[in-house]
Formats: structure tokens, sequence, C-alpha cells
């Protein structure tokens, strides 16, 4: 399984947990680690795909992108909450050393 790297790339709105550049990692397809709070929703708009990304399926096969890169957006619609739509930037990555350490595509 490839680690999977999740980037804010983008915010909509005012999104209490996440600024632009902010990650989280999904280790070996199944370990979250994060160094701040992790939002459901941002979780809920990767479960249909984390399972097939971090076995390798390329983004491209999915509609999520090109390359190794993948893009999903959280599901708060911002214009009728009031809150932020935040896009994700999912890049699978090569893990080593057992999982413990990424390298960038």
């Amino acid at each position: 399984m490839k680690d999977l790297v999740v980037m804010v790339a983008e915010v909509e709105g005012t999104c209490p947990v996440y600024r632009i550049g902010g990650r989280f990692v999904l280790r070996k397809g199944y370990k979250l680690q994060s160094a701040g709070p992790v939002c459901m929703h941002a979780l809920a708009s990767l479960l249909p795909y984390y399972v097939a990304l971090s076995k390798g399926v390329r983004p491209d096969e999915l509609g999520l992108g090109k390359g190794d890169t993948a893009y999903v957006q959280c599901l708060d619609p911002c214009a009728y909450t009031g809150g932020g739509t935040v896009a994700f930037c999912v890049r699978i990555m090569e893990t080593e050393n057992g999982g413990e350490q990424t390298n960038a595509s």
C-alpha cells in the first residue's frame, strides 16, 4: 500500500479547520497521521477513493486528476452554510522503511 499525502489546495469561504498548505497523511492506506485536527468533511470526501489510491490506482482512472495527484473537495456547501469548502490535493507517495517516510514524486 502507498502513502497518501492530503494537502489543502484551496479554501472557499471560511473554514474553521484548514488553511492553504495544511496537510495530513494516510500511511499505508489506513493510518491517519496529522499534527492538528482533521475535519470529518475532509475524511468523507476521501472515503470513496482512499483504498483505490493507496493500492496504486491512478487518479485519472478514477476521474480525479492526472498523474499521481488527485483532487477532492469537502462536503460543506459554504454558500448555504456560511462555512468553507476546501479543495484537497491528494498525492500518492512511495513508502520507504515500512511506510515511516515518504518522498515526493
